[in-house]
């Protein structure tokens, strides 16, 4: 009997407090590991409820036994930085407010929802587009006073015409895919084309984020500032005609081409080749 009473108080405290002090989070694919108290640290908050109110197997888990939280995994580190010391510290530039901000919303976070919500209206105020960045498009006050000034100051054949082409800036954009296809040994007509897995997007930022605008994924370079080139975009969407289409809208014309294609496997018994491929075309913006 003397026994069962340090076991009782173990299985009472257990029961108490059911979470580790450590915990691993896998948000959208993301791995974070942080402390139980950070989680808990505003009383009411999504992540609140979910590691006090809720028992440990009602938690959604992963494969690898972390706990599973089906949101935008690049964000919530975002998040967890505010819930560690309550201050909000963005990168310069920082492209995505808008989505941080339904984030914060999900995650019952109503001071970070204040302390986003000045400065994403004034983004807005250009027409609610979420990509929109670029600190010298940020004020339509400013842009319609420089405007009326240059068409004031400038001579008649300066002042741009009715075609829409006020304010856009000359630049290249570069779309590149890679393909595959097999041929069989008897003829091409027998050729399996596989379909287009990505298409990446390089050039200025500012100027991908103006022709692409919510189609562009920038999940794997999300910090960088609009006057910055990047290489690390791609596009939601895996039809070429639709970003051709789109950089047409916005006046770029092709300027150059380059295709190489490589013989990647051969089947011994068949003859059939499988080919790789890799495609570049250059747009380009007076």
């Amino acid at each position: 009997m003397a026994l069962a009473d340090p076991a009782g108080c173990a299985k009472g405290g257990e029961d108490t407090n059911p979470f580790p002090d450590i915990i691993e989070l896998n948000v959208g694919g993301q791995v974070y590991i942080t402390r139980h108290p950070t989680l808990v640290s505003v009383p009411g908050s999504l992540l609140w409820e979910m590691f006090t109110q809720k028992s440990v197997r009602s938690l959604a888990r992963d494969s690898k036994g972390r706990f599973f939280v089906d949101r935008d995994g690049f964000l919530f580190r975002y998040i967890l930085d505010y819930l560690r010391d309550r201050q909000l510290v963005l990168p310069e530039h920082f492209p995505e407010r808008g989505r941080l901000q339904r984030e914060a919303e999900y995650f019952v976070l109503p001071e970070l929802v204040k302390l986003l919500a000045p400065k994403l209206s004034e983004q807005n105020s250009l027409g609610d587009d979420p990509c929109q960045s670029d600190p010298e498009e940020l004020s339509p006050g400013a842009d319609t006073a420089r405007s009326l000034a240059s068409a004031s100051a400038a001579p008649p054949s300066a002042v741009p015409g009715s075609a829409g082409t006020e304010g856009r800036r000359a630049g290249f954009i570069t779309i590149g895919y890679r393909g595959s296809y097999t041929l069989g040994r008897d003829s091409q007509t027998d050729a399996k084309f596989r379909r287009v897995a990505r298409i990446m997007v390089c050039g200025k930022t500012s100027l991908a984020k103006e022709v692409f605008g919510d189609t562009l994924n920038e999940s794997r370079d999300p910090d960088r500032p609009p006057e910055r080139y990047t290489s690390r975009y791609y596009l939601k969407f895996t039809f070429l005609e639709q970003a051709f289409d789109k950089l047409a809208d916005a006046g770029f014309h092709m300027v150059a081409c380059n295709s190489t294609g490589t013989c990647a496997f051969a089947h011994e018994q068949t003859d059939d080749r499988i080919w790789t491929s890799y495609t570049e075309y250059v747009f380009y913006r007076e």
